[in-house]
């Protein structure tokens, strides 16, 4: 048994699986829960796109397979709660003292090619702590990268090429990628890639490319054949609900 297991349910009714509530219900203000994602950005130095949204994958990954996350561990109750219902992620981004201060709380950092990530244990959005809370939502943007050829044995988080993201919105959807993808894996292969620390390769693929791997009528098709399963977002910001943002594929 592992925490993703309600995520599992939900995602992937489609392989037969015991469903939970297909829609949830809208929790109200006071109850709505979100992890931070914490994005570091030096003004002076700032990180390439591509590692930073890869250390955004793996981080929010990690805080759930953690095991402190897992049953009887302190992060447990706070984690399940959250991917209970509607795993909302909330970017945010740090510099200097700000992302110092940032690693004095619950969470997982991860760094990738000179990016650098720290993922927080989820909890109620008015709970934030104001150390947190004061960091900036808006801004956190990158230009384009041009990443070389992702290597073939890491799972792979592609992002739609016809719909734009700033990169706090896609740090979040490759996070929510992971999770999803991670859930359906027998747990010898969660295992081998606990091994490899979570990592995985984002790329953003050519429209044909996106279209030849999407799920399109036939998810269950999809994963049993391709190992795929599509990331569609609730809609809350920056995207139209029931958007594909990101193809997760185990390889």
């Amino acid at each position: 048994m592992n925490v993703l297991e309600p995520l599992a349910a939900r995602y992937a009714y489609w392989l037969g699986l015991p469903a939970e509530e297909a829609a949830l219900p809208e929790a109200s203000p006071e109850e709505v829960r979100a992890m931070p994602v914490i994005l570091h950005l030096e003004k002076s130095t700032p990180p390439q796109r591509t590692p930073l949204l890869e250390a955004a994958a793996t981080a929010a990954l990690a805080v759930c397979l953690d095991e402190r996350a897992q049953p009887g561990g302190e992060w447990y109750e706070p984690v399940r709660e959250w991917v209970s219902g509607h795993i909302r992620k909330v970017s945010r981004r740090a510099r200097g003292i700000h992302w110092q201060v940032a690693q004095e709380f619950p969470g997982v950092r991860v760094a990738v090619g000179g990016a650098e990530v720290r993922a927080l244990v989820p909890g109620r959005v008015v709970d934030v702590p104001k150390e947190i809370a004061r960091l900036q939502i808006s801004g956190s943007d990158l230009p384009p990268d041009e990443p070389p050829p992702a290597q073939p044995d890491l799972p792979l988080l592609l992002l739609n090429p016809e719909v734009s993201m700033t990169v706090g919105k896609a740090a979040a959807q490759v996070g929510h990628g992971t999770m999803i993808l991670a859930s359906l894996l027998e747990p010898a292969e969660l295992a081998a890639w606990g091994e490899r620390g979570y990592a995985c390769a984002v790329r953003t693929p050519s429209v044909s490319q996106w279209k030849q791997l999407h799920p399109g009528d036939d998810p269950a098709g999809a994963w049993r054949s391709r190992r795929v399963v599509a990331v569609r977002d609730a809609g809350f910001t920056e995207v139209e609900p029931g958007t594909v943002t990101v193809l997760a594929q185990y390889r």
